[in-house]
């Protein structure tokens, strides 16, 4: 296989990869209206399994329109959420360093009606609320105060049978993170073991950006110490497959989608449990976790508190939320190289501070770990170029005897101490390297709306004027022309069509990536052109010596 080939491999593996990626998602079976769910309504509570508690009911459902419950809007630095009266559920929550996609004018909104989308909570026992019932939120401020760090609002329910109910949200500066707490005070005459349940809602619609070219995970994940991270599709779902861990002491429920998450996470060491189910008749899914709440004397009170954190996939924020909850940002099998490369590129961004900058120089050091092996598989190259005119000549006097064409091939590249293979390792060394990379651009929120000179004002979308892409086709044309000619005419103008064939591919691709290869494409084009100068002069002065 000499080199030419071998581009060509390349270029077929990383469509090939693109093309499975991308089959995955759309050979998926679709979810169906009729399909049975695992629990009746989306107006009902959760059951605990006989692991966590036995025989214990269900809440009853108390319903009440969304759209006709009171709401009120709680703004903090960084999130500005809607909370409704129904539930105490967050129905909406806005990011406000983040901004739409469609709609740069707009703040980003993660939990959101379209998508029926909201964090939803409630309690499981005998005339306890669930996230159906009606609350009355406590009067108290609604903005986090300048100089406050911290800000609790208060929503109570009408005592039934004497137990008193409250949740709690509490949200702090400079975070994402939400502390939902159930406070309960028992007045009746008997102990009561209540469970509380919290769950995210939303509909298997992927958010705005996505497209067929571009396509990421959207749906649950769950992660405990013992299984690690599970993603979950909404066909599994729907088709009762879902394959997660069920019980546990230890980890955390999400909802993932691309750049930003949704997650409920219970203190370690509390049992709890993870559902899943397709409320009936609709696309939507509620995935949640159920927690107990130690036994209530008659007089005495008991909380149950999970923190939630609705908001970007930044990795060193997730890190400190939750053991594994960067996982989110998946980069798949090749993780153990996509992970350092981000570290890297990371690292260069804070000396910098242009996300662009630093993906320019990260591809300068890539290209320099490379440089010997791709010195070899130019000087390879090059040495091909320089023997295909004495190829074509072969092939013109062997071409009808296939063996005795290798046997004189085979002679020559001895006699002139040439590897034909001498390009290939270089090529697939470099493709996991590109692939992880091409993971890194695709999932880092830290590129989302990065500017990077001119007219790219985000790393994270592609081009909005095809200019890199085109340059890069042209970095692509002229590689090519480096190459050896291959003496095949058809060979030879599939070589000349391929720069614009995968080209094209990158119209779609996020501007980060394109630039990357566009940064490498030039300096391999510098690198190629010098070896194979120096080739082209040796050989030239060999074969004046030999005249």
């Amino acid at each position: 296989m000499d080199t030419r080939r071998l581009i060509l491999v390349m270029i077929f593996t990383f469509s090939s990869f693109m093309l499975w990626e991308n089959w995955q998602k759309y050979n998926q079976p679709k979810p169906t209206a009729d399909a049975v769910a695992t629990t009746p309504a989306g107006s009902a509570a959760p059951t605990p399994s006989a692991s966590l508690q036995a025989n214990a009911p269900a809440a009853p459902a108390v319903s009440a329109p969304v759209s006709t419950a009171e709401t009120f809007t709680v703004t903090t630095d960084l999130i500005k959420t809607t909370i409704s009266a129904q539930g105490g559920d967050l129905v909406e929550l806005d990011l406000l360093k983040y901004k739409a996609h469609d709609d740069k004018e707009k703040t980003f909104q993660l939990l959101e009606a379209k998508h029926q989308y909201a964090a939803q909570s409630g309690l499981i026992g005998e005339g306890l609320p669930s996230h159906r019932s009606i609350f009355k939120r406590v009067d108290g401020p609604t903005t986090l105060a300048e100089g406050a760090n911290e800000l609790k609002v208060r929503l109570e329910s009408a005592a039934t049978n004497g137990i008193g109910i409250a949740k709690i949200l509490t949200f702090k500066r400079g975070s994402y993170q939400i502390d939902v707490a159930w406070e309960i005070s028992n007045g009746s005459d008997k102990a009561i073991a209540p469970h509380a349940y919290f769950q995210l809602q939303r509909d298997d619609v992927a958010p705005a950006g996505e497209t067929k070219m571009v396509s990421t995970f959207t749906g649950p994940a769950v992660y405990t110490e013992g299984e690690k991270y599970q993603k979950v599709t909404f066909e599994h779902i729907t088709d009762n497959k879902a394959k997660f861990a069920k019980t546990a002491d230890n980890g955390w429920l999400a909802m993932v989608q691309h750049y930003f998450v949704a997650a409920w996470v219970p203190a370690e060491k509390t049992p709890r449990e993870y559902y899943m189910r397709k409320i009936e008749g609709s696309n939507v899914f509620q995935t949640g976790v159920i927690v107990p709440v130690a036994e209530i004397a008659p007089g005495a009170k008991g909380v149950a508190s999970v923190s939630l954190y609705a908001g970007p996939q930044e990795q060193s924020a997730l890190k400190e939320v939750a053991t594994g909850l960067d996982l989110v940002v998946d980069y798949g099998w090749l993780t153990v190289v996509a992970a350092p490369i981000f570290w890297a590129l990371e690292a260069i961004h804070k000396l910098v501070g242009n996300w662009g900058w630093a993906i320019v120089i990260l591809t300068i050091i890539i290209k320099a770990i490379f440089f010997p092996l791709s010195a070899a598989s130019y000087k390879s190259m090059a040495k091909m170029k320089l023997l295909t005119p004495r190829l074509t000549q072969l092939k013109e006097r062997f071409g009808d005897d296939k063996q005795r064409l290798n046997q004189e091939m085979m002679k020559m590249y001895q006699t002139e101490k040439v590897n034909p293979l001498g390009g290939c390792l270089p090529i697939l060394v470099q493709i996991p390297v590109f692939i992880s990379l091409y993971w890194v651009l695709l999932g880092a929120v830290e590129m989302r709306d990065a500017p990077w000179v001119l007219w790219i004002h985000d790393l994270a979308s592609p081009d909005p004027y095809y200019i890199l892409p085109v340059i890069m086709m042209v970095s692509m044309f002229v590689q090519t022309k480096l190459n050896p000619t291959p003496p095949d005419p058809i060979q030879a103008k599939v070589m000349m069509a391929m720069p614009l064939i995968f080209g094209v591919m990158f119209f779609w691709f996020p501007a980060g990536l394109v630039l990357y290869w566009v940064v490498n494409n030039v300096l391999s084009i510098a690198q190629q052109w010098q070896i194979t100068r120096l080739i082209d002069g040796g050989g030239k002065a060999a074969n004046d010596a030999k005249a």
